[in-house]
This record gives structure tokens, sequence and C-alpha cells, in this order.
């Protein structure tokens, strides 16, 4: 092959043809690749793809968020032995009945 235009070619014609022919196969080649990389289910299949991805990725990073304040909770209710702590569950035990009853009261006087 020639670097320049100034210097002539050595190749046969043969060689020549044959290198056409293998530039035409691998263009060929490069623009099916193309063609498949935009094509419109590609994209969407891509999309798609990447969308469950970061689902999956949130997914489990909020799993493993509510299991650590699950295990918070739970290691300040009950004690390394097992046994509840019941210094800390009543006074919780009484703010949940409480919010519970206003919720309730709250409900009933905006019906009527």
């Amino acid at each position: 092959m020639s670097e320049t235009s100034s210097t002539p070619d050595s190749r046969t014609p043969a060689q020549i043809e044959a290198d056409i022919k293998r530039r035409r196969e691998t263009l060929a080649d490069t623009l099916d690749e193309i063609g498949a990389r935009v094509h419109p289910k590609t994209i969407i299949g891509d999309a798609k793809a990447k969308v469950v991805s970061n689902i999956d990725h949130t997914l489990g990073r909020a799993y493993v968020g509510a299991n650590r304040f699950v295990t918070d909770v739970r290691g300040q209710l009950v004690s390394e032995n097992g046994t509840p702590r019941l210094e800390r569950i009543v006074p919780v035990a009484l703010v949940v009945v409480g919010l519970v009853g206003l919720l309730t009261v709250s409900g009933r006087r905006r019906r009527r």
C-alpha cells in the first residue's frame, strides 16, 4: 500500500482488488454493527436494562438500610442475651398507643 500519493503503488491489480474487497467486507461489518446499535429495539432494550439495574441497586440499598434500621431498633429494645428491655419498650409502646388514639379521635372528628 502506498503511504503518500507521490510514491508509486507496487501492488499488483489482484492485490489491489483483494484489498478493496477486504475493506468493503470490513466496512459492511462495521455498518451492520452500527445499524444494530442504533436500532430502536436495541436502544429500548438497553434503556430497560439500565432502568432495571438502577431499580435493583436502589432496592438493594433500601433493603440494607431497612435491615440496619431494624437491627438498630432491636438492639435498643432487646439486651445482648435476648431479653426484652422493658424500661425502653414500655415508653415506646405508650407513645405508639397515644398516637393511634389521637389518629382515631382525629379521624372520627373529620367524618362528622
